[in-house]
């Protein structure tokens, strides 16, 4: 069986509008002796859209009409609707994100965005994504080296680092090309309050160029401590966002620095200082000449676009074959995640701490379970009378990491009453804070789409 997606990426970030339309090729990698194995092969571009400046009504307003607009206008230049799009992501990035009228925002695209196509938003996701679009994991992959790869737009620096290929950590710092923006003049228009005690010139005055590069050369010293290049100071603390959580732990060993996002268009550029009315052209100057340019580097295969391409082309997998689903509408979206370790899926108290962990729910959520490798007959009913035990409201809605959602299911199935919703799926792996979006069946596989929501006024 071999299918295609047609999947979209929409990216509204600080300082630029993008979308991305692609085709997902799918194919049948297991062998027809065995259970179906679906699996995303292919990736091809179709249309990348021009780049358009984030249409704001304001210093704290995103346009939300405005942007649906443009979003339309690109719809129609790409020659499909919304109803012919199968999967893909519409992420608000940086200090978009932010904006006190972000969940407007996305409210308005969310029927421009097809059955499927969600709205996310993250510095986790934002970073993974990036990276993907802009090819280090591939590279790592290929290479065998460990990649911290930076992608810094208008507002923020997502960092991911990379070994062997697979994301092992990320973070986010307050750093980015749009964080000042000034007239044709030099005369600053905008600071933005996480420059507090970095940069004294307020709007209304005009900065020296040699100003905004100190500036600019002391946010690159942020990047270079994140980096594992230069010690700690507070300075790293003060430039990392409350959104990416716990403190992060500098790299022992970095092979190659990896870049993309707008900053990184103009390393190598040699753009006028105020072509874009902020200071991108010259933070990517500092960034060049920076401690992270000294050794190996390199710029991703795509910079400017490289998040919109992740969100496009890398946001949607596909759940295992053996799933179970009766009498749930599909598509859904936006399920919150409760995750069960191993030790509390088995202990006899699991109807207990269900009751509790649902109670802190409101609607319909997931429950996540580890499962069991090479599950028995016996642990397959346990978890079914745990859950069914602790009679989970609506619809039940099961995600396993092991491969044994349709025996799950169908163990359900004889426990609960005649037309109470269950679905079961396996082969994903969620963590708390996470949400869930479940598509509609591709062969015997569900699209699945995991992300996390973190919107601050």
């Amino acid at each position: 069986m071999d299918e295609n997606l047609l999947s979209v990426g929409l990216d509204v970030g600080t300082t630029t509008t993008q979308m991305v339309l692609s085709r997902l090729a799918v194919e049948n990698k297991g062998s027809a002796f065995s259970v179906p194995e679906l699996a995303i092969t292919q990736r091809h571009i179709l249309y990348k859209s021009p780049i358009h400046f984030t249409p704001l009504s304001g210093k704290d307003r995103v346009d939300a009409d405005a942007l649906r607009a443009l979003i339309g206008q690109e719809y129609r230049a790409a020659g499909i609707t919304p109803a012919q799009v199968d999967t893909g992501a519409v992420i608000i990035t940086g200090e978009t994100s932010r904006k006190e009228n972000a969940r407007a925002v996305l409210h308005a695209l969310s029927d421009l965005a097809g059955d499927f196509v969600v709205a996310t938003a993250g510095p986790h996701l934002e970073s993974v994504l990036a990276a993907k679009g802009a090819g280090a994991d591939t590279f790592s992959a290929d290479t065998g080296k460990t990649v911290l790869h930076m992608d810094i737009g208008g507002g923020t620096a997502n960092l991911a680092l990379i070994c062997r290929g697979s994301v092992v950590a990320t973070g986010c710092m307050n750093i980015g090309g749009r964080l000042i923006k000034r007239d044709d003049r030099g005369v600053l228009l905008y600071r933005s309050p996480v420059l507090e005690g970095l940069f004294s010139y307020a709007p209304g005055q005009t900065p020296t160029e040699d100003a905004v590069y100190d500036l600019c050369r002391t946010l690159t010293e942020g990047l270079e401590m994140a980096a594992g290049l230069r010690a700690p100071t507070a300075l790293l603390q003060t430039l990392w966002t409350e959104e990416a959580g716990a403190p992060w732990r500098p790299p022992e060993q970095v092979d190659v620095f990896s870049f993309s996002g707008g900053v990184a268009e103009c390393m190598d550029a040699h753009y006028p200082p105020l072509i874009f009315g902020d200071m991108g052209p010259t933070l990517g100057k500092a960034l060049k000449s920076s401690l992270l340019c000294r050794g190996e580097y390199l710029l991703g295969q795509e910079t400017i676009r490289a998040t919109v391409i992740g969100a496009g082309c890398h946001s949607t997998q596909l759940s295992g074959s053996t799933v179970f689903y009766d009498g749930v509408s599909l598509p859904v979206k936006n399920l919150p995640v409760i995750p069960l370790t191993e030790e509390e899926q088995r202990a006899a108290s699991l109807p207990t701490v269900l009751r509790e962990r649902l109670a802190q729910q409101e609607g319909q959520c997931v429950l996540a379970f580890p499962g069991f490798a090479a599950a028995s007959y016996g642990q397959i009913c346990g978890l079914a009378d745990g859950i069914v035990r602790a009679q989970p409201p609506g619809a039940v809605l099961i995600a396993l990491e092991q491969d044994m959602a349709k025996a799950l299911g169908q163990a359900l199935r004889l426990r609960l009453p005649k037309g109470k919703p269950i679905l079961c799926i396996d082969r994903v792996k969620l963590a708390d804070r996470c949400y869930l979006d479940i598509g509609a069946p591709v062969g015997s596989a569900l699209p699945v789409v995991i992300k996390t929501l973190i919107l601050e006024k």
